[in-house]
């Protein structure tokens, strides 16, 4: 392991003291040589955490617009990597920030047996080195994590992802070196990885987030699904515009010039369910990576190539994915800003906000195209695989594609937080949640939720039971201590404060457990608030 973060170590501080040079051509000569494990093993293998930096290492060498620096640290202490591209003079957050550019951030392999993203990355890399895509730097500025869940990348096993077409060589696992779903570690913050990757949002902040992902799931015709943000308090400019432009021109650009299909995220109902046939996606609440991007108002978009196509294919289908999203972001740069700066400006004070969701229908059918696959051998181990065939079956059914609310309440001026709860406080303050200390005692008329009772999970997800209390609120006019912390809702970050400290909320400080000693045997949710009257 120093062996690991000594050789990171020499990368970072070589890469720290490039000054603009322009690039020779025999280091772009290089460039032709320069080949990622897939493409080295016929797409047998996939790359390891110390082939990731040594090819990061090497493009970067070649390009003055490339730098490597790391946002923070794997449980197992493997610096995570982050690559920034632009005309800039380094990844400094401040200098990045200071561009004035658009942001975009493509991370991959948050789940280390869905490796395409993580590959597609690296070929990108190699392709913007070598003096492609250049244009894209006039407007933006690139940042990339191609290997997020570090430490499961390393535990490859042959039989990790069972069904998936390769590679045939083994993947890694899908959990970290904690055992935890790190694409379900962002409202909690378990995980140092999760904990580092909230950490970059708030120093570099970037406008757009791209997650890159594998899924099985339905078998389809669709070689690559997608969604944006799905929680519902998600702003509204920024669903519109990855609706209604940015997702659309993608999808039609892809057909047009590649000839695949690529579709909105969904499954049909699992097998004895009883739900009506359609087309669903997958879940709205801030724990996953892009539904927690969307309540920090920013635009996300999520990625999931078909397991069941070839490893090669889901590697050239993702690149082509991220390459398109960010030429529609070059194209519109200034819009992305625009919308972003009016969403962190909006205040959401006495709104109706999203506690709890489900699936909204679709008003009218769609067509969704179903696929076929056929069963392979892994030569390796003998168990099957899974192949996707050139076939499409058209049906037309209902979407399931976003969520509406199914109780909601209005959003507070201010939360009340005691200073006692200094885990609460731990959690605002690391998401980057703004607040004040009250200095003396003060006079509020406050809301306090009177909890009737408490339900807890039979079963563990993450280490947790999760909680739900019940009740309702009442006014309440009080002395509040001095030392209390006041959570002020009109700020950037106004939708996921209300998400992490409304009691009734389903991913909230009360669902992970954060308060339950303050919660064993009492009557009231210590948390107040401030209503907007």
């Amino acid at each position: 392991m120093n062996a690991v973060r000594s050789y990171h170590t020499v990368i970072v501080v070589a890469m720290s003291s490039m000054m603009f040079v322009p690039r020779s051509h025999a280091q772009a000569a290089n460039l032709t040589t320069l080949l990622t494990r897939p493409e080295r093993t016929q797409y047998r293998e996939t790359s390891t955490y110390d082939d990731v930096i040594r090819f990061v290492d090497q493009v970067a060498a070649s390009s003055s617009r490339i730098h490597v620096t790391t946002f923070g640290y794997s449980l197992e202490g493997r610096p995570l990597p982050v690559i920034v591209v632009g005309d800039i003079r380094g990844a400094d957050p401040d200098a990045v920030r200071a561009s004035g550019k658009t942001r975009v951030f493509v991370q991959a392999n948050i789940h280390a047996g869905e490796v395409c993203g993580k590959e597609a990355v690296q070929i990108l890399l190699r392709q913007i080195a070598a003096g492609e895509h250049g244009e894209w730097l006039d407007s933006l500025v690139l940042i990339f994590s191609p290997i997020y869940n570090a430490d499961g990348n390393e535990r490859v096993r042959l039989t990790n992802r069972p069904g998936q077409h390769g590679p045939v060589g083994g993947m890694g696992q899908r959990a970290n070196a904690q055992g935890l779903d790190l694409n379900r570690d962002h409202m909690k913050l378990e995980s140092p990885e999760a904990r580092s990757l909230v950490a970059f949002m708030n120093r570099w902040d970037p406008h757009v987030l791209l997650d890159l992902h594998t899924t099985n799931g339905t078998r389809r015709a669709y070689q690559l699904l997608y969604a944006p943000g799905l929680h519902p308090d998600t702003d509204s400019g920024i669903t519109d515009l990855l609706r209604r432009e940015w997702l659309p021109a993608v999808t039609q650009v892809i057909k047009d010039e590649r000839g695949w299909d690529y579709y909105y995220y969904g499954n049909l109902p699992w097998r004895g369910s009883r739900a009506e046939r359609g087309w669903y996606t997958f879940d709205h609440r801030a724990r996953f990576n892009t539904n927690y991007i969307g309540l920090r108002n920013r635009f996300a978009i999520l990625s999931e190539a078909y397991a069941y196509a070839t490893f090669e294919d889901r590697i050239n289908g993702t690149r082509w994915f991220v390459e398109e999203v960010v030429d529609f972001a070059y194209r519109h740069a200034s819009s992305i800003r625009t919308v972003v700066e009016s969403a962190d400006r909006t205040s959401i004070v006495g709104r109706e906000l999203t506690l709890r969701a489900v699936p909204r229908r679709s008003p009218d059918s769609v067509t969704v195209l179903l696929g076929e696959v056929t069963e392979e051998r892994n030569p390796y181990t003998g168990r099957p695989m899974y192949r996707r065939l050139d076939v499409v079956h058209p049906e037309r059914m209902p979407e399931f594609g976003a969520f509406r609310a199914s109780e909601a309440s209005p959003a507070p001026v201010a939360y009340l937080v005691p200073a006692e709860l200094t885990p609460v406080l731990r959690l605002l303050a690391d998401h980057g949640v703004r607040s004040t200390r009250l200095t003396r005692d003060e006079r509020f008329l406050v809301e306090r939720f009177v909890i009737d009772s408490t339900t807890v999970m039979g079963r563990e997800f993450q280490g947790h039971r999760e909680r739900t209390v019940h009740g309702s609120y009442e006014w309440l006019e009080t002395t509040v201590p001095g030392g209390t912390v006041r959570v002020p809702v009109a700020q950037p970050l106004g939708r996921l404060a209300f998400a992490l400290l409304e009691p009734r909320a389903d991913d909230g400080v009360v669902n992970w457990n954060v308060v339950d000693e303050s919660l064993d045997g009492a009557r009231y949710y210590p948390i107040l608030r401030v209503p907007e009257d």
